[in-house]
């Protein structure tokens, strides 16, 4: 091999390593741009899931209250019910 053969071959080889760097830094390129996507997205959805928490945390529960008003009415008169009847069979056993 001539010399000028054995510096077109080292030429050749420095050629081909820069296009392999060049590759490499493109697919770096698209993985980091993808990894930004990514990233940006989450952030957006934790963002949008603490204001929803936030939201529910702070929001009064209007049929927590509308429950409870019902409730005691239905305590109230199935014990005054309760009552009732066993005054009435009080009354009974005394009488017999």
């Amino acid at each position: 091999m001539s010399r000028a053969k054995v510096e077109e071959l080292v030429a050749v080889i420095k050629a081909n390593d820069l296009l392999k760097r060049e590759k490499e830094i493109e697919e770096e390129k698209k993985s980091n741009t993808v990894l930004w996507i990514f990233a940006i997205i989450g952030a957006i959805a934790a963002i949008a899931g603490i204001a929803y928490a936030v939201y529910l945390y702070f929001t009064p529960d209007y049929l927590e209250d509308f429950e409870e008003d019902f409730e005691e009415d239905f305590d109230d008169d199935f014990f005054e019910e309760e009552n009732e009847e066993d005054a009435k069979k009080e009354e009974t056993e005394e009488e017999k």
